[in-house]
């Protein structure tokens, strides 16, 4: 039976028929959907973890115990998960691990790019790199059979457009899952020193056999066509340049991006005239083909940013553009993102932008508090990073300066890796003050349940972080629990926490307004003899207001009654209506 799935879904699949028995993961997009689909199936043991580091050490404990086990996450997760990954590549496995990577070029959704086969390299594993739905089953599949074969974790390298396109799949059984037996080896698995070199030197002779092995594996293939033009390619690029130059070039696809093969390169280049790497992000395979002495074509010829396209490939290649296609006669409008229609982030945003505070951001749905008209973030780095900033500018630029700043991350981020640093401002004597916004639920990857919720991922009423408890077990004294649509007394709070002495916490506690069990009433109108055409309500960049004929009005098809306009205008110009 074949199925049409989305990559992220085929990943799930392959991992279902290779008998994975844990998938531990942090949601991240493009990642997200392997992970949600692997809970459908209720023989698999799957989990959200609190970060990508936890997640990796779970499915290595499960791993040397026996069990074929897998943690999936996006690029920039790969890095948390780094300081485990480099040391379980000396360990080795006993059931297979696979560690699933989105990459994101484009920067769709992520703070930078990264090429996620550079981690692959250094931390000397084998990586896979699928091109459709089909392949991400059965690289996945082949993963977890290399990873057990060579003794290795096994990366499987993704990208957005791998991960969130539909192709057929081929669906097969289940293997048997029973895990390995376990037999204790400290030569093996604890890394201490002297067990480590000892290891390093097995890790190198894998990486060599898993090399020879490249040259002849049926992951990498060779498509011979007009051999004046050959490309060198691997993933999502093989795509592209099949549809932009078809039968006017040959391909040698690299399934097996780390370790690559030489000889069978140095093959495929002897049989054509011209040799193109194409490859997004960095000059991965390129560099490598120099090393073996091939003259190609490769990055001075196609970016280092971004995605590629099939019209990108043709012109370069061939000289040639595609046909033009309609248009429409007027530009498309632009569709900047923007934080949903009562999303409970704006109000925290817009008394930060009154209050004219340096705002430190993190990582979710509310790092669009950056952009217009709301443009209170001034900085953001990744998971976590804003306590830690803070607590820097306070000691390194002084107490006056940081009663200016504050930190905001979401209650997921917090779990994840903001802990850290504000246990750092309580142990090193810091006053920042940090905002917690408590939404319910993890947002921005599309609702998925964290250890604040009180619920798996399979829906299952688990314990709940209690974050008021967290936060004074750590030794923050000073915690204040508020609603931010109550707009007066949250600014009131967000000025008495910057001037205290001592380290503070805000819990901005509101629901996201999608989920299910929020349900507001009514819908905002304007009074227009009571409105004064002040236009403070566009401050709070609500899609549901605008300006039409120098007057404010709301659109009832957006609105969905959540009040927050109603309760900043001073002078009762929006009622609610209809409750």
């Amino acid at each position: 039976m074949k199925k049409l799935m989305l990559g992220n879904e085929a990943v799930a699949r392959g991992a279902y028929e290779a008998g994975v028995r844990l998938v531990s993961s942090y949601p991240g997009t493009p990642s997200t959907e392997i992970t949600e689909e692997i809970a459908k199936y209720d023989d698999v043991f799957s989990e959200w973890a609190p970060n990508e580091k936890v997640a990796l050490e779970v499915s290595i404990g499960a791993s040397i115990g026996g069990a074929r086990a897998m943690s999936c996450m996006k690029h920039v997760g790969l890095n948390v998960a780094a300081d485990p990954l480099y040391t379980v590549s000396y360990t080795g496995v006993n059931g297979g691990l696979v560690i699933c990577v989105a990459d994101d070029q484009g920067m769709h959704s992520s703070q930078n790019e990264q090429d996620s086969r550079n981690h692959a390299k250094a931390a000397k594993v084998i990586m896979l790199e699928p091109s459709d739905s089909e392949e991400c089953k059965e690289y996945t599949k082949a993963a977890f059979d290399l990873s057990e074969k060579f003794d290795t974790p096994v990366l499987v390298r993704l990208c957005t457009r791998v991960s969130h396109s539909q192709s057929l799949v081929q669906i097969g059984d289940r293997a048997d899952d029973t895990p390995k037996s376990y037999t204790k080896d400290a030569g093996k698995y604890v890394m201490m020193p002297a067990m480590a070199k000892k290891r390093h030197t097995v890790v190198e002779k894998r990486m060599a056999e898993a090399a020879q092995f490249a040259e002849t594996s049926s992951l990498n293939t060779i498509e011979y066509n007009n051999r004046d033009i050959g490309i060198i390619c691997a993933g999502i690029t093989y795509q592209y340049a099949k549809e932009a130059l078809g039968e006017n070039a040959s391909y040698l696809k690299l399934g097996i991006v780390n370790p690559l093969p030489s000889e069978l390169i140095l093959k495929f280049a002897s049989k054509v005239k011209k040799i193109y790497v194409i490859e997004e992000l960095d000059p991965f395979i390129e560099t490598h083909c120099r090393l073996l002495g091939i003259d190609l074509i490769g990055k001075k010829a196609f970016t280092l940013e971004g995605e590629y396209t099939a019209q990108m490939i043709r012109e370069t290649v061939l000289g040639e553009g595609v046909p033009k296609t309609a248009a429409p006669d007027e530009p498309t409008p632009g569709r900047p993102p923007v934080m949903c229609v009562g999303c409970p982030h704006r109000a925290v945003h817009y008394v930060l932008n009154k209050l004219k505070l340096l705002v430190n951001g993190d990582i979710g749905c509310y790092t669009l508090g950056a952009l217009a008209p709301l443009q209170s973030i001034d900085a953001c780095v990744c998971m976590g990073a804003s306590i830690g900033m803070s607590h820097g500018m306070e000691k390194g630029i002084g107490r006056e300066f940081s009663k200016k700043t504050v930190s905001i991350l979401g209650d997921s981020t917090f779990i994840h890796s903001g802990i850290t640093g504000l246990i750092d401002i309580v142990y090193n004597k810091g006053a920042s003050t940090v905002i917690i916004l408590d939404n319910s639920i993890t947002g921005m990857t599309g609702h998925q349940e964290n250890p604040t919720t009180g619920k798996t991922i399979k829906g299952e009423i688990t314990k709940q972080v209690d974050l008021e408890l967290l936060c004074r077990a750590v030794g923050v004294d000073r915690i204040v629990i508020a609603d931010p649509f109550d707009i007066d007394n949250f600014e009131r709070i967000v000025r008495e926490e910057t001037e205290t002495e001592e380290p503070s916490v805000i819990i901005a506690q509101r629901p996201c307004a999608l989920l299910k069990s929020v349900h507001y009433t009514g819908k905002a109108q304007v009074n227009a003899d009571k409105c004064k055409n002040c236009k403070m309500c566009l401050k709070l960049g609500c899609p549901a207001i605008s300006l039409k004929n120098s007057q404010i009005v709301v659109d009832e098809t957006q609105c969905n009654g959540c009040g927050l306009c109603i309760n900043l205008c001073k002078f009762g110009a929006l009622e609610k209506v209809g409750e």
